[in-house]
């Protein structure tokens, strides 16, 4: 009997602890979720983490004309530092680059690098003239979201201003197959407030972003968290 009221009461502990997770891990508004992000955040991680955000859309993913994507540049910075190439043949181009701040510019030697492996950054921007030559690594840089786009502002003649603005913090978004937008909104170590005007700023853009066929709810479920904390979900009201 004594066994049977042990395994109760334990139960009765673990379902508790449970609810107070549940109650923990929501928030009211986007000041509450920031706040309680940062809490849950452990603080003997040996690495400052990234806070991320995940936006389940009412979207069918699955149609072209459906699809939710942008970039936006975050008034606070993200934190992360950015690596960023240029392809380009125009040697001005490649001069402007590198003098900005890019890793690398240039055109045939970067492909080559590229096609033999070479994978060491984090943004990808290109001239315009340049497009069909570097569809040869589209297979490479693709899959991790690396493809400059005129829609992210990638493919450009001013080299100057989108290797600056990738450096300064410029972040992208483009939902998964499951119809969620992941996207870094900045580190733990921010300021509550840099992380909400980072956050507003891109949940406009992703509210901008909205496809004009997209009926019914477009937000459905919106979440914070970490890099190694749990999720914290925000009502979708507060938004």
């Amino acid at each position: 009997m004594k066994e049977k009221k042990s395994n109760k009461q334990n139960t009765k502990k673990i379902t508790k602890k449970k609810q107070d997770l549940v109650e923990k891990h929501s928030a009211n508004s986007l000041e509450e979720g920031i706040k309680k992000v940062k809490e849950l955040a452990k603080k003997d991680r040996k690495f400052i983490e990234s806070v991320d955000i995940a936006v389940n859309l009412g979207i069918d993913a699955k149609q072209s004309d459906q699809a939710v994507k942008g970039s936006v540049l975050l008034p606070n910075g993200s934190g992360k530092k950015i690596r960023a190439i240029v392809f380009t043949a125009n040697d001005d181009q490649i001069k402007v680059a590198k003098e900005t701040g890019a890793v690398m510019a240039g055109l045939e030697d970067l492909i080559s690098k590229i096609e033999g492996g070479f994978l060491d950054f984090d943004c990808c921007i290109a001239t315009p003239d340049v497009m069909q030559k570097i569809s040869k690594v589209a297979k490479k840089l693709g899959p991790r979201g690396l493809m400059p786009t005129p829609k992210n502002g990638t493919v450009t003649n001013d080299i100057k201003k989108a290797v600056s603005d990738a450096l300064k913090g410029k972040v992208d978004f483009k939902n998964d197959k499951a119809g969620t937008v992941h996207c870094l909104i900045g580190k733990i170590n921010f300021e509550e407030n840099s992380l909400l005007e980072n956050l507003k700023v891109v949940l406009k853009s992703i509210k901008d972003a909205k496809p004009e066929n997209v009926k019914g709810k477009y937000i459905k479920r919106f979440f914070l968290n970490s890099t190694m904390g749990p999720s914290v979900e925000v009502a979708v009201e507060s938004l």
